[in-house]
């Protein structure tokens, strides 16, 4: 049985391979897409999803935007990694999906109220003020979501600060809320997305396919790697956000490890930081677990059959 997500996520090229992932793969229903500000300011990320929904002839899934700020602190985007478009490197399609008329936080909320208890799995991959809002709310969806699978943090450290990852970092109050609520969560952080680099041998399979989302692919790898290259000093770039969603897919495709977590909000060097407690055994109750190992083939291997699944959308229109 495929199962149920909402992708909340602020596109970015990796968002937007994971948008086609989720699209593509036969494994997920897709019942909405909502954004939050994050890579780049709200309004951009939204075109951008939207443009991604064109690329792929993605219909009759809702569309919404959400939060245009973090709870807190001001706007921060990353303009280094992903361009001043939020999605610099592709030529765009003008979108034709119409935004849903709901914020993302109210969508969320009905969505996860209107099917049976323990079937929507939410999937940010941005920053989590969304899903923070949405569970003040509505309280009621935190016992309803079957898991939380974020990816976001970094038990070793981090690539925005020393010890803080960039999506947890940009909204620390709304992950607080997030990690400390009681639905099952785990964290794919960048412990395990630095393991899914964007190798030549990978760009090039997705530069044989003979379509208009193979092509996508390419240009955004080609990009990011650019960015990451000139950024971080990644020879290959890491390629984070579909990784939460191939964990939907398989999760054989990453081993996890069940450990409490928790994030930092008052340390002067320290803010952001998802803190790992990995002191054995893990506490009965615990709730939280960590991605620790990527199978890089089998990841990739979903990535591609999902967008070799998509086809060419625009050709056929």
């Amino acid at each position: 049985m495929a199962q149920k997500i909402i992708l909340d996520c602020d596109p970015g090229h990796d968002d937007a391979i994971a948008i086609l992932l989720a699209h593509g793969s036969p494994e997920i229903e897709l019942l909405a897409v909502t954004t939050v500000a994050g890579n780049q300011t709200l309004e951009k990320v939204t075109r951008n999803a939207l443009a991604v929904a064109e690329i792929a002839g993605i219909t009759g899934v809702p569309f919404a935007a959400g939060c245009a700020r973090p709870l807190v602190r001001p706007v921060e985007v990353a303009p280094d990694i992903h361009g001043e478009s939020g999605m610099d490197g592709p030529v765009l399609p003008e979108p034709t999906l119409e935004l849903d008329s709901r914020h993302a936080v109210d969508l969320i909320i009905e969505t996860v109220m209107a099917h049976e208890s323990g079937t929507v799995t939410l999937v940010p991959t941005g920053a989590l003020t969304n899903i923070a809002i949405a569970a003040r709310k509505e309280p009621r969806i935190v016992s309803r979501v079957k898991e939380i699978v974020l990816m976001g943090g970094g038990y070793h450290g981090g690539n925005w600060s020393a010890t803080s990852e960039f999506n947890i970092i940009i909204d620390p109050e709304a992950a607080h809320i997030v990690f400390n609520e009681s639905w099952p969560l785990t964290m794919v952080g960048i412990d395990l997305t630095h393991q899914a680099l964007a190798t030549p041998e990978v760009v090039e399979n997705f530069r044989a396919m003979p379509t208009a989302p193979g092509r996508f692919v390419v240009d955004l790898l080609e990009f990011f790697g650019t960015t990451y290259l000139e950024a971080q000093g990644f020879e290959h770039p890491p390629v984070h956000d579909p990784c939460a969603v191939a964990y939907v897919i398989d999760p054989s495709v990453m081993t996890v490890r069940k450990t409490p977590l928790d994030i930092e909000l008052t340390g002067t060097l320290t803010l952001g930081m998802t803190v790992a407690d990995f002191r054995s055994p893990a506490p009965a109750d615990c709730t939280t677990q960590v991605a620790v190992d990527l199978d890089h083939a089998k990841f990739w291997a979903l990535v591609a059959d999902a967008v070799t699944r998509i086809g060419d959308p625009q050709s056929t229109a």
